[in-house]
């Protein structure tokens, strides 16, 4: 009851406590709860601590709040997948989508759709109204293709002005998932085509 965030299921701490009574310590990365009701991650070691006969005496537990080095790894994972500028996924995590829809088409037998965009003039808006501008730009458009697709659709920023729209799931029929993928494509030239702030 004292490590327990709520975040870890009894299934947890059964296999916690399995390990700890066959091989006398245990240790892990779980949640705990601070005294004002913070759940934050720690590595905690625990070891059985026996008396002359050889009987449990007591536990000795030691933890280290690994806070910091949780959001270094997620802040890493998220350099690594994801583009800086607009949050969509990078080229890396859409070529691990791309194969993963292959895989899945390949099962199901639906079909699929990949659209490649890239912004005209954009080169001339950076060079002469400024990056942040161009920034503010690619943070528009990436927010305009998301809503262009559905939520199980891939928007990905290859980098430049250059985008990627990953359609899965579009149907059986070859005519009818060319249907869908261009109404699609009229549905983001459309919203790309209004005017920008």
């Amino acid at each position: 009851a004292l490590l327990s965030s709520g975040l870890q299921d009894k299934a947890f701490y059964t296999g916690m406590w399995a390990t700890l009574n066959t091989l006398g310590r245990w240790s892990g990365e779980l949640f705990d709860r601070r005294k004002n009701g913070e759940i934050y991650p720690k590595y905690l070691t625990i070891t059985a601590v026996l008396d002359t006969s050889g009987a449990v005496a007591y536990y000795v537990g030691t933890f280290s709040d690994i806070t910091e080095r949780k959001q270094a790894e997620a802040k890493i994972n998220r350099l690594a997948y994801y583009d800086p500028v607009t949050n969509l996924p990078n080229r890396r995590l859409l070529l691990d989508r791309l194969k993963q829809a292959l895989k899945t088409s390949g099962r199901s037998g639906q079909r699929g759709a990949l659209m490649f965009l890239d912004l005209d003039h954009f080169k001339l808006l950076n060079d002469t109204m400024g990056h942040d501008l161009g920034d503010e730009l690619l943070q528009q458009v990436a927010a305009r293709l998301k809503t262009c697709v559905r939520e199980g659709d891939t928007v990905a920023r290859l980098g430049g002005d250059e985008f990627v729209m990953l359609l899965e799931g579009l149907g059986q029929s070859p005519h009818e998932s060319a249907a869908h993928a261009e109404a699609v494509a009229a549905k983001i030239l459309g919203a790309l085509g209004q005017p920008y702030a």
